[in-house]
């Protein structure tokens, strides 16, 4: 049996340009994919913190430790500078594979600066009264 699940995350990043006219779905400042370990031209979700939007496209790199996080062509519809985005990329694996897998989480300050890195969520508790 296969199973889906999360492979790397970049949290709350900032949509730095909305070029509608750019070849390329998503440009990332290619360091942050390195931390990620996304691939250049690899699929990727990306959810709009802001609006609600929720699209598939892919990554390429833009300029190492620059911050940018470029929604282009078409997408770029979806997202507006300044917007809040998770960017999220998914492996098939096998159940055995499952089992010791731990994704990469990436996370940001409002610059698209890191402030940390984790391999796992914190369990969400219920409020108590």
């Amino acid at each position: 049996m296969q199973i889906t699940l999360l492979k790397s995350k970049l949290h709350r990043v900032t949509t730095t340009h909305a070029e509608l006219g750019y070849e390329g779905s998503c440009a990332i400042d290619s360091h942050l994919l390195e931390v990620a370990g996304i691939r250049e031209y690899e699929q990727i979700q990306i959810y709009n913190i802001n609006n609600g939007e929720r699209f598939t496209t892919y990554a390429i790199q833009a300029e190492a430790n620059s911050g940018i996080i470029s929604v282009n062509g078409a997408a770029a519809h979806k997202a507006s500078p300044g917007d809040l985005l998770i960017i999220a990329t998914y492996a098939v694996l096998s159940e055995a594979e499952a089992n010791s897998f731990k994704p990469k989480m990436v996370y940001f300050d409002e610059h698209n600066k890191i402030t940390h890195t984790r391999n796992t969520i914190p369990m969400q508790m219920a409020e108590s009264a």
